[in-house]
């Protein structure tokens, strides 16, 4: 079976790179959510900085950062997608956007807590 794709692997590696640069600028761009979540992640990295957490902490920090943020994306995906599939409102469509927000919910939720493990004992030392 002859190779259908004629591109070789690595020049498909840096287009997949590119679409999903893309992706994140329109995320970026469009979504009031993430601008927020980057506010939110530079003043604890600034945090961070200041308070000289330890590279463990920093670990979890960036951890908790990136999975918000991606959640959050994966969430925003969904959404367009409900919304393309199905443009007028519908309890069903209602119910998807729900759970992914749910899904965001959890996510930031652990980041505070875990924000608060690092962060209380510093600020109250």
């Amino acid at each position: 079976m002859p190779n259908r794709n004629k591109e070789s692997f690595g020049v498909n590696r840096l287009k997949s790179v590119g679409y999903a640069f893309k992706g994140l600028v329109v995320l970026v761009k469009t979504e009031n959510s993430i601008k927020l979540q980057l506010i939110i992640g530079s003043i604890v990295t600034i945090a961070g900085i200041y308070f000289n957490i330890s590279t463990t902490e920093w670990l979890i920090q960036l951890v908790m950062i990136a999975m918000v943020m991606s959640v959050e994306g994966v969430n925003t995906a969904i959404e367009y997608m409900a919304d393309f599939i199905h443009p007028d409102h519908h309890p069903k469509i209602g119910l998807i956007k729900d759970i992914g927000a749910g899904a965001v919910l959890i996510a930031s939720i652990a980041a505070i807590i875990a924000a608060g493990i690092i962060y209380i004992p510093k600020v109250f030392a």
